[in-house]
């Protein structure tokens, strides 16, 4: 069999880590000139830690609960606050977010046909708090819920609602990418979105003034 060129595929453990020595040698650890990039070889721990420096805007996903189906148990709807989401494409629509397989949430992830993804405004920062919240009923805890088609719930009063199918979830490392086919939107008083950096909520300031 030829070796995969798959970088997930486990049984490349030992070309990537002969990468990475490589290209750890290669690595520049002293600078000679001010205010030049130090690279220094990527761990777990510093990833994450420099990923929070990345500003994005706080979104909530929401999948119906799912009734027990052959072999399969019944689970809770679930919902929790994401800063993963983005735009894949325009033609056809597509959009995406990624979730830990080892998420309370997961379950009811991995088996959702449907799901809805909320832009929070800047007022919304309980219902995050309450979202990613661990050990505690968050739909019994935030009342600001409806129920959506297909019986995704919905919160009120976000900027933007876009109500998706799930057509692919793609495993990445520890977490799986899921792509959602916009159906339907709805989009509520416009007005400064709840960003989300450095690991908690901030706040949005105007636009820049034009020099021109």
């Amino acid at each position: 069999m030829l070796p995969s060129n798959d970088p997930f595929d486990r049984g490349t453990q030992a070309q990537d880590q002969a990468l990475a020595d490589e290209l750890e040698a290669l690595i520049v650890t002293t600078v000679d000139r001010p205010g030049a990039v130090e690279l220094r070889p990527v761990d777990q721990d510093s990833l994450r830690a420099l990923l929070r420096r990345q500003a994005s805007t706080l979104t909530v996903v929401t999948a119906p609960g799912l009734s027990a189906g052959r072999h399969l148990p019944s689970l809770p709807p679930a919902g929790f606050t994401a800063t993963s989401f983005t735009s894949v494409s325009t033609d056809p629509p597509l959009v995406s977010f990624r979730l830990g397989r080892e998420s309370s949430r997961w379950p009811t992830m991995a088996r959702a046909e449907h799901l809805a993804v909320h832009l929070l405004a800047a007022e919304q920062q309980e219902a995050a708090r309450i979202l990613a919240a661990g050990g505690i009923d968050r739909f019994a805890a935030h009342p600001g819920w409806d129920t959506g088609p297909f019986g995704v719930p919905l919160i009120g009063d976000a900027l933007a609602v876009l109500l998706c199918t799930v057509v692919r979830r793609i495993e990445a490392g520890d977490h799986t990418i899921v792509l959602g086919a916009p159906l339907a939107f709805g989009a509520g008083p416009d007005g400064d979105p709840l960003p989300h950096h450095r690991g908690g909520c901030t706040t949005a300031y105007g636009p820049w003034p034009s020099p021109w």
